[in-house]
Formats: C-alpha cells, sequence, structure tokens
C-alpha cells in the first residue's frame, strides 16, 4: 500500500509528515532540514532549484526567483521564462515534488497520496488551485484541509466539544481563526488576518537597522549591494531566532563590502529590547485580526477552551506573551513544533483517510461567507 503523507504548503516554509506505527513523523529534507523554504528558482542554466538553494540565491537572481507564490493560488498570475509561462500551481507543484521525493528518500517507496493543508479564509479557486498544483507533482490529493483544523487535530483537540483559538504567525502571512468542534464537525467560526504580516517583517527590520547603522559608521549604503543584502537577509533571521533563547545576540559579517581604504566588516550587537523596539508596531498589527475573530465569533474570552499557536514567528517571546495577554492570561498549547503542527495534523488526517489509524473522520467545514478583505 502507497503511503500518504501530510503537507503545509506554506507561503515562506512548508513542511512534510508522515505516520510510522500510528505516529506523527517530520521528513528531514535532503538539505536536512524540517521545514523546506517555499521558494523555486530558475538558474542561468535552465536547472530548477527549489528551497534552500533557491532561498540563498534569491537576492543575486530576483528576477528569475519566485517566493510566496502562495499568494497568487486561484489568480490569473503567471511568470515568464525562457519564453514559457508558468501559473502559481506549476510553481508550487516544484515545491509539492521537492517534498514527495524527500518523503520517499526518508521512506524507501513511492509516495502517492497526500492530504494537504490550506488558510481557512481560501476560496473555492484557491482551494482547487492547490488542488491541482498536488495533482502536477504527482500527488493524488485525499483531501484539501485548513490549516487551523490540521493544528487542532495534532493537539488531539478534535475528541471533546469545545473552542479553540488558533493563532498562525508564519513567515509571510498572519491569521487568527476559532473553530468550534462537536460532533466530529470542526467548524471554522471566524477567521481574519493579514496577508502581508509575517516573520520576514521582523527580519526586515533587523536588515534596515543594520543598514542604517553601517551607513552611520561607514557612509556606505548596503542595500545597494546585492550580495550584501543577501547575507544581510540570512545574519537578520539568524538573529531573530536567537534572541527567542538569549537577550543579546551578535551580527557578525566580514567582508560584508569594501571601501576605497579596503575591506569593511559589519559587526554589531543587537538586545532583545532594541530587537522588540524595532518590531513594536508589528506586534501592535495582530490585535486588530484578534479582536476581529472574537467579535465575528460573538463569543466572550472565557469560552475558549484552548489556545493553539501556529508558525515559527509565534517562538518570538514578545508574539507568546501578546497572545497570553489577548487571551485573558491564557496559556497556549505547548508540546508540538509550532512550524511543524500542521503537517503534523494533515499527516494524522492523512492516516485516518488511509484506514491507518482508527478514528473518526473529521468534517471541517468553512462557512461559504468567510472571506478575508486583501
Amino acid at each position: 500500500m502507497a503511503r500518504a503523507v501530510g503537507i503545509d504548503l506554506g507561503t515562506t516554509n512548508s513542511v512534510v509528515s508522515v505516520l510510522e506505527g500510528g505516529e506523527p513523523t517530520v521528513i528531514t529534507n535532503a538539505e536536512g532540514a524540517r521545514t523546506t523554504p517555499s521558494v523555486v528558482a530558475f538558474a542561468k542554466n535552465g536547472e530548477v532549484l527549489v528551497g534552500e538553494v533557491a532561498k540563498r540565491q534569491a537576492v543575486t537572481n530576483v528576477d528569475r526567483t519566485i517566493r510566496s507564490v502562495k499568494r497568487h493560488m486561484g489568480t490569473g498570475w503567471k511568470i515568464n521564462l525562457d519564453g514559457k509561462d508558468f501559473n502559481p500551481q506549476q510553481i508550487s507543484a516544484f515545491i509539492l515534488q521537492k517534498l514527495k521525493r524527500d518523503a520517499e528518500a526518508y521512506l524507501g517507496e513511492t509516495v502517492t497520496d497526500a492530504v494537504i493543508t490550506v488558510p481557512a479564509y481560501f476560496n473555492d479557486s484557491e482551494r482547487q488551485a492547490t488542488k491541482e498544483a498536488g495533482e502536477i507533482a504527482g500527488l493524488n490529493v485525499l483531501r484539501i484541509v485548513n490549516e487551523p483544523t490540521a493544528a487542532a487535530l495534532a493537539y488531539g483537540l478534535d475528541k471533546d466539544d469545545q473552542t479553540i483559538l488558533v493563532f498562525d504567525l508564519g513567515g509571510g502571512t498572519f491569521d487568527v481563526s476559532l473553530l468550534e468542534i462537536g460532533d466530529g464537525v470542526v467548524e471554522v467560526k471566524a477567521t481574519n488576518g493579514d496577508n502581508h504580516l509575517g516573520g520576514d517583517d521582523w527580519d526586515q527590520r533587523v536588515v534596515d537597522h543594520l543598514v542604517k547603522t553601517f551607513q552611520a559608521g561607514h557612509g556606505v549604503d548596503l542595500s545597494k549591494d546585492k550580495m550584501a543584502l543577501q547575507r544581510l537577509r540570512e545574519a537578520a533571521e539568524k538573529a531573530k531566532i536567537e534572541l527567542s533563547s538569549s537577550s543579546e545576540t551578535s551580527i557578525n559579517l566580514p567582508y560584508i563590502t569594501a571601501s576605497a581604504e579596503g575591506p569593511l566588516h559589519l559587526d554589531e550587537k543587537l538586545t532583545r529590547a532594541q530587537f522588540q523596539q524595532l518590531t513594536a508596531d508589528l506586534l501592535e498589527r495582530c490585535k486588530v485580526p484578534f479582536h476581529n475573530v472574537i467579535k465575528d465569533a460573538g463569543i466572550a474570552l472565557s469560552e475558549i477552551d484552548h489556545v493553539v499557536l501556529v508558525g515559527g514567528s509565534t517562538r518570538m517571546p514578545a508574539v507568546a506573551e501578546l497572545v497570553k495577554e489577548l487571551t485573558g492570561g491564557q496559556d497556549a498549547n505547548k508540546g508540538v513544533n509550532p512550524d511543524e503542527v500542521v503537517a503534523i495534523g494533515a499527516a494524522l488526517q492523512a492516516g485516518v483517510l488511509k484506514g491507518e489509524v482508527k478514528d473518526v473522520l473529521l468534517l471541517d467545514v468553512t462557512p461559504l461567507s468567510l472571506g478575508i478583505e486583501t
């Protein structure tokens, strides 16, 4: 029997998970990482690059690198490269193909069936486009599941009748959803978000800060230098991640550029307090969607039974504190990696559909009235 996988096809990163002996396992990709950047690039020699390799050359090959293609799903967006048109489904299929290959290498057998997740606010054409992307990649898409629903499943929260708030801050998008579970049906009561707010924006603030500081100290504008910018972006993301566990980090980039006097090096310290100051307004932007969801669902904060954090960006202490403050002091469910929780829920659902897990098959309901203003 061919194996079924669960795939979280994200705006900035994607994850694939499989059940092994009824337990979900996140698959490590060929590069040794558990998440794969959702970046596709066409190298000058015609080779298609996907994931980390595509991300690393993104700044120096801007016109031939596609990131955040998920934002174009279900639209008429097209990119023409070397005389050939590619639509969002085809670009997404390259990402799914890589995930499929990595899963097959891990399992040592072919993978044909998959459950793929989408944001709760995706409409029919966006869902259809996602299914098509899977088919182009050679996958039989068993079901398209809402990301917040998958997250709730990963925590086993589908067992009792309850109300769950899912706070999802990814690399490029932010959404809050309120789920109501009862009688094996998961209903998305309300969802709201910001399609252009995510961890990448936090990184960008660090990049801007470094550019400004460097210009003040050396009179050189690094934002004009593509190679320097790529290194700054990678360093900013690393600094942000380090500041989630320590109160200070060093950003050290030797030979970042050269002036008439010779090579210049960037060496800066960044404290968590500084970082939070640089990004305070981004955090502020998370509040309105949260309040809207509570209002739209017509519930009181005290009625929320569980809070689930999704997306690597929720690892930032300030984000976790904000969620606690917004939910009236509730502690979020812990124990599953926020960047893996959606893929794990998708794998569990795949297992149910393939009969590997003896469990109730969930009905995932999204009222048609749920939309998102973009």
